[in-house]
């Protein structure tokens, strides 16, 4: 197995390996303590059936379904995450971290490239802890006793899910979750402090209406995706990321106007944030 880092602050990929469920348990190992460390790690190469690709994730946690969109004939863990050729808005396209609006967000997403455009789409993710360690301590002082809403509901994240409501989505779907979290989030398993909070999901803090809240999450969703926090991963098909939602932001990006991007994903359950 091969690491090759992709920035300073973020992401490696690893080469050398091919997964399956029945991956020695020593490869299981070293690839999540890779990703612990770098945030998001990248395989090339990974031409999964959908079983073939539950039955990866399943070795890196348990698969969750997601709430708003139904996932594929007989595996409702994988959901399709998708862009058609005449589609302007793409789904999940703006800066967040999966579903912080759940109580217990997921732990981990596994995406798998399947149709690719031929250029652009390409996903960048950017590093909470880097951008928490870059505070001055006034800041973090600040921050560390505050929670904050996050909500389904907010408008820029609503629509990316739009057209995958419209076509495929979930009988029993909600019309809104929220939930409360820490601005600053202790890792569980490395215990690094980073910041909690997204443009996609957070709304206010607690016990601010959202205007008073507006200018300080504009400065921390700015801060979080400064270009020394991030690194950018063009797809191919086959192409498999693993990401840390607890440390991670990710944001797709919608440059590839008439032409189909088709990724399956599953999310791994996680714990609530403390």
């Amino acid at each position: 197995m091969n690491v090759q880092k992709l920035s300073s602050a973020v992401g490696a990929e690893i080469s050398g390996i091919t997964l399956s469920g029945n991956m020695p348990d020593d490869a299981v190992r070293d690839i999540r303590a890779t990703w612990l460390e770098h945030g998001v790690v990248f395989f090339r190469d990974q031409h999964l059936s959908p079983g073939e690709f539950l039955a990866v994730a399943r070795r890196f946690g348990a698969p969750v379904e997601y709430p708003f969109v139904s996932g594929i004939d007989g595996f409702p863990e994988i959901i399709e995450v998708k862009k058609l050729p005449h589609e302007r808005v793409n789904f999940g396209g703006v800066w967040h971290t999966d579903t912080a609006y759940l109580d217990a967000p997921p732990m981990a997403t596994m995406l798998l490239g399947r149709d690719i455009p031929p250029a652009g789409g390409d996903t960048m993710f950017a590093s909470l802890a880097a951008a928490w360690d870059a505070l001055s301590p006034a800041m973090q002082a600040m921050l560390r006793p505050l929670r904050a809403v996050n909500s389904s509901a907010k408008a820029d994240v609503s629509k990316t899910r739009e057209d995958r409501i419209k076509d495929s989505a979930r009988d029993d779907a909600r019309r809104r979750y929220d939930a409360l979290h820490p601005v600053v989030r202790t890792h569980p398993e490395t215990g690094r402090l980073g910041l909690y909070v997204n443009a996609g999901h957070t709304a206010h803090f607690e016990g601010m209406a959202e205007e008073e809240s507006a200018d300080l999450l504009a400065f921390l969703f700015r801060h979080c995706v400064k270009p020394e926090f991030t690194c950018r991963f063009r797809w191919q098909p086959g192409s498999l990321a693993l990401w840390d939602n607890r440390a991670c932001l990710h944001y797709p990006i919608n440059d590839y106007h008439g032409h189909m991007r088709l990724m399956h994903r599953i999310t791994l359950a996680g714990d609530v944030p403390a």
